[in-house]
């Protein structure tokens, strides 16, 4: 796990200004690091540099930039090839220098051209010039576990791995992307393609990008619509076969995440997902303890440590626990902007960096769990999906009655309870499983009515893509938009930024391309039957572990939001929505906001703006204006 920015761009700057860009970076890779700057043709340069969380071949051999043997080609690279060792042997013609994965992608590249990343199963953010064609590829993995930003600035680029780089680009303009603040409100962060800055984007996950000459194209390499469509008429046998032949799969998927050359551990929470991801590293590990790594919480109805110590000693793991309270997770309130460097409101950001600082005082490579849910039906939403899909015909008779004259003069829709809204009101066919009532959208839209290009932005709240993945059964079209927005938009930018901030790498045998894959080839009552969710990946952990042990509900880190805004952060919000702060900042609707906060703050978790129903709006307002406060003043 590393950090990579460079740029080609027609305006040279220096290399300590690129060395500043790159050190900005540190926790991502305190090993080694590295930059060059080189012409290019037609006017351009060239800067790549790199910062090293060193992992395979620890020496010197695998410093980056690197160049291949015939330096025709110069690579930054983040993440980790995980079947480096197989292409190796494939390439072996060439006479490579290195044990690392890195120098592969060079040599893979020399013999199948950009199309080499269709042999690659890892996790990567990529920037690749090749000098004889004159083009700087950027390729993401296939689900967007590595991060990778580019700054399009006229006919020149500037990349990284996080927004911080790209900021210390000199006379980068740090113009906030008014549109997406809409969806980052209701979605709690900003998902790909876009950025918290104009003309600032991401690669998308499954995307490689090439640049020419000022010119730029994308394309689609692995695109979850089309996998899909393809996988599901390639049929398995029975539901015993596929649990086999999936478990080998996932044993597979472990094997190649545990090669290292440095120390391997796993987080365990005691769920299904990092349950099952440790059963089979510890069988591969025979009798070597696999070291495992929990937190606890006081509060016995949020804790789930018990239940991780339990799967721990019936492992044999060599398992650590670190029971923590409200002020160690709020000390690290003020640090979320530095590794966070764009608006992000999922709060269990803050135990998963615990966890991730817990494991590397002894570990650099941790296994997680991630993936499960998405891509197994693992989420509660999936049984509210099932539900309105039964309900859905019902619902769009109960909206045609409220449209009728009489009834919509009366407002006979506002009056019906809150679910029978959801229902009733969901009728867009591309936005069908995306459930949610219309309150927190009207709320959202007052607090940025303020300026039109905000209201007229063509980033809507929700995802209007569902009608691509032609699926009738709501749960599967709900699991595949989950896969293509909130997993990489949300799940995997939490756990890379948690792990990074303790210079730890997070891999998730999951989210293997085979095992992805081959989710898809399965029926779906394989994965939901009956109301039992994750049902095959539920019954190969029961093969390791005793179901006593996993059968619980769902608990998940939980953090006090409510008590903390109406408390310890009150003050702090309260000056953050202070009517002349907002009209200075030009963003939000500075009266209606700092009504609404104020009305938040004081009716504690009854009424209609309460905390059970709007915390998460006043947390994203929280988190935006910490965020504006560290970059935008800066």
């Amino acid at each position: 796990m590393c950090g990579i920015c460079g740029f080609i761009s027609k305006k040279c700057i220096t290399r300590d200004q690129l060395k500043t860009m790159n050190d900005t970076m540190l926790h991502r890779g305190p090993n080694d690091s590295g930059e060059e700057i080189f012409d290019a043709a037609g006017g351009y340069y060239v800067g790549m540099a790199h910062r090293r969380l060193s992992i395979l071949d620890l020496s010197m051999l695998g410093h980056q930039p690197m160049h291949s043997c015939d330096d025709r080609l110069a690579i930054v690279y983040n993440g980790e090839i995980y079947n480096f060792l197989e292409l190796k042997e494939e390439l072996k013609d060439y006479p490579f220098q290195s044990n690392c994965d890195t120098e592969v992608i060079l040599a893979a590249y020399l013999k199948w051209g950009i199309s080499c990343v269709n042999h690659f199963q890892g996790m990567f953010a990529i920037a690749l010039y090749d000098k004889k064609t004159d083009e700087l590829y950027l390729v993401r993995d296939r689900i967007g576990k590595k991060p990778l930003y580019y700054w399009l600035d006229g006919e020149n680029l500037v990349y990284a791995s996080e927004l911080k780089p790209i900021m210390c680009y000199p006379d980068f303009p740090r113009t906030i992307n008014k549109p997406v603040i809409k969806r980052y409100m209701y979605q709690q962060c900003v998902n790909e393609p876009y950025s918290i800055f104009e003309n600032v984007y991401k690669v998308e996950p499954g995307q490689m990008i090439k640049f020419h000459r000022g010119n730029i194209k994308k394309r689609k390499y692995w695109d979850i619509a089309k996998v899909y469509a393809e996988k599901k008429q390639e049929h398995v046998g029975t539901y015993e076969e596929a649990k086999e032949e999936l478990k080998e799969i996932l044993k597979d998927s472990v094997r190649k995440r545990m090669i290292a050359d440095v120390p391997v551990g796993a987080f365990l929470s005691g769920g299904y997902d990092s349950s099952l991801v440790t059963a089979l590293a510890q069988d591969i590990s025979g009798n070597t303890p696999v070291k495992t790594y929990s937190i606890g919480f006081h509060e016995e109805r949020y804790n789930e440590a018990k239940y991780a110590k339990e799967v721990a000693k019936h492992l044999g793991t060599d398992h650590t626990e670190l029971y923590i309270d409200e002020s160690a997770m709020y000390e690290l309130v003020d640090s979320i902007p530095q590794y966070y460097d764009e608006p992000f409101a999922d709060s269990s950001q803050i135990p998963s960096m615990l966890v991730a600082g817990l494991a590397a005082k002894d570990v650099t490579v941790v296994l997680s769990g991630d993936g499960g849910d998405e891509f197994f039906c693992g989420y509660n939403i999936y049984d509210n999906v099932a539900q309105a899909q039964k309900l859905d015909l019902l619902g769009r008779l109960t909206y045609g009655v409220c449209e009728m004259p009489p009834f919509q003069k009366i407002g006979l829709f506002d009056k019906l309870p809150f679910r029978v809204q959801v229902v009733a009101g969901n009728h867009d066919k591309d936005t069908k499983t995306q459930l949610g009532g219309r309150t927190y959208i009207k709320a959202i839209d007052k607090m940025l009515a303020v300026d039109k290009k905000l209201a007229e932005g063509d980033v809507p709240f929700k995802f209007p893509i569902e009608a691509k993945y032609r699926e009738n059964n709501w749960q599967e079209r709900r699991m595949l938009l989950d896969e293509e927005t909130y997993l990489p938009g949300d799940i995997l930018c939490k756990v890379d930024r948690a792990s990074m901030k303790y210079s730890i790498e997070a891999r998730c045998p999951i989210l293997d391309v085979n095992v992805m894959e081959y989710s898809y080839r399965l029926p779906h009552k394989y994965k939901y039957a009956n109301g039992v969710k994750k049902r095959i990946l539920k019954d190969i952990a029961y093969d390791y572990i005793p179901k006593a042990l996993l059968d619980r509900p769902k608990v998940g880190f939980s953090v006090p939001l409510d008590k903390w805004m109406r408390g310890s952060l009150k003050a702090q919000l309260e000056d953050m929505c202070s009517v002349d702060y907002l009209k200075k900042q030009g963003i939000f609707d500075a009266a209606y906001v700092n009504g609404f906060i104020s009305e938040y703050l004081k009716t504690g978790d009854k009424g209609p703006a309460s905390g059970a129903n709007y915390s998460k709006i006043a947390w994203s307002f929280f988190a935006f204006q910490q965020w504006y406060n560290e970059y935008m003043h800066a």
